[in-house]
């Protein structure tokens, strides 16, 4: 079994968990899948992405509760990144943490488990 990692708004989670399921953040749904970061990966994608921003929460989701739907693809300079093609049930995540800004702004996400 392996995490992967999804950076978001609050005010998203709330929404998502209220419903039930979660079907993407503004780029998600441009890009037609839902963005995830590895352990690995995460830190730099709240680096990259979400600099400047607070409020924002980590969801950490087991790989093998997410089927086939899960498809690891090329990114970021070629490292597989996994995409999920398809809304996330909220019974699938298995951990939701705070994501703190440091003083550059950058969240920081803390120790995450690969």
């Amino acid at each position: 079994m392996s995490r992967i990692y999804k950076i978001l708004t609050r005010a998203l989670w709330q929404a998502a968990a209220a419903a039930g399921r979660f079907d993407g953040a503004a780029i998600d749904l441009t890009d037609g899948y839902i963005h995830f970061s590895t352990a690995a990966q995460a830190q730099e994608t709240a680096r990259l992405h979400f600099r400047g921003q607070t409020d924002l929460v980590v969801l950490a989701v087991e790989t093998d509760r997410l089927g086939p739907a899960l498809k690891w693809e090329a990114s970021r300079g070629g490292q597989l990144f996994p995409h999920l093609y398809g809304p996330l049930d909220t019974a699938h995540v298995a951990v939701v943490t705070e994501a703190p800004v440091d003083a550059e702004g950058v969240p920081q996400l803390g120790p995450l488990t690969p």
